[in-house]
C-alpha cells in the first residue's frame, strides 16, 4: 500500500480532536505503514488550534494547516488536498460521527475503484436532517445522472493524483464523486457506521445547505454538459 494522507477539516472541535487522533492511529497501521494525518484548522474560535499545535509537536504523523480567516469546509479540504503528500487521500469529519474503523472494509475496494464513498445507511441525525438529505440526494442524482445514495458522507478514500486535478469551489466538496468521475474515476459506495455527535454543534442548517446546494448543483450540471471529449486519430 502506498502512502496515505488523512485530511480532516477542523472548526471548533476541541473536545473531539484527541479521540479523533486516537481512532485514526488505531486504524492507520492496518491500511499502510506510511501515513500522515493532516488537520486543517478553519480559523477555529475555541482551543482547537493550540491543541493541534501540541499534537503536531508530540505525534510524528500529525501535520496541520491553519487559516487566517474562516473559509469554509470546501476551502479546508482543497487546501488539505494540495498539501497532502500521500498517493491516497482519506477524508472524514472531525465530529466523530464517522467511524475510522470502517476504513478497514472500505480499503479492500480501493485499486479496483478510484473513489470509495461511505454510505451512512443508518443515520444518527434528526428526522428533519434525514428527510432533507434524502430529498437533496434525490434531486442531485436526478440532475447529474448519478446513483450515489450519500454524497454528503465525508468518509471517502480517493486517488490523490485524480483529486488534485479538480479545482474545487465553495460547496463543491459535496459533489466529489461526480467531479472524480469527470476525471475518469471509478466510484463505489460502501455502507458505513454513523455515530451520534457527543460534543460541539453542527455547522450547517437544512435551509443553508439547501440554498447553497442548489447553486452548486447548477454549476456541476453545467460542468458535465460542457466537458471536453477528445479522441486523437493520428499523431506524429
Amino acid at each position: 500500500m502506498k502512502k496515505i494522507s488523512f485530511v480532516v477539516p477542523i472548526y471548533n472541535e476541541e473536545e473531539n480532536i484527541p479521540r479523533l487522533i486516537e481512532e485514526i492511529q488505531a486504524v492507520a497501521p492496518d491500511l499502510s505503514d506510511n501515513y500522515e494525518i493532516l488537520l486543517v484548522d478553519d480559523c477555529s474560535t475555541d482551543g482547537s488550534l493550540p491543541l493541534i499545535r501540541d499534537l503536531a509537536e508530540r505525534i510524528e504523523p500529525v501535520r496541520y494547516l491553519s487559516f487566517v480567516r474562516n473559509c469554509g469546509q470546501s476551502a479546508a479540504l482543497y487546501a488539505g488536498f494540495q498539501a497532502a503528500t500521500g498517493d491516497i487521500i482519506i477524508t472524514m469529519d472531525a465530529d466523530l460521527q464517522n467511524d475510522p474503523a470502517d476504513l478497514r472494509q472500505m480499503i479492500k475496494h480501493y485499486g479496483d475503484y478510484d473513489l470509495v464513498n461511505g454510505w451512512r445507511f443508518y443515520r444518527q441525525d434528526s428526522w428533519s436532517k434525514k428527510i432533507a438529505s434524502r430529498i437533496g440526494n434525490g434531486v442531485r442524482n436526478w440532475l447529474t445522472r448519478e446513483t450515489i445514495h450519500d454524497t454528503g458522507c465525508s468518509l471517502k478514500i480517493m486517488n490523490a493524483e485524480m483529486l488534485k486535478r479538480i479545482r474545487i469551489y465553495k460547496g463543491l466538496h459535496r459533489f466529489l464523486p461526480t467531479l472524480m468521475r469527470l476525471e475518469g474515476a471509478k466510484v463505489i459506495e460502501v455502507k458505513v457506521n454513523h455515530r451520534h455527535r457527543l460534543y460541539g454543534e453542527s455547522k450547517y442548517t437544512n435551509l443553508r445547505r439547501g440554498v447553497e446546494g442548489l447553486y452548486d448543483l447548477i454549476a456541476v450540471r453545467w460542468m458535465q454538459s460542457r466537458q471536453l471529449s477528445i479522441e486523437i486519430k493520428e499523431e506524429k
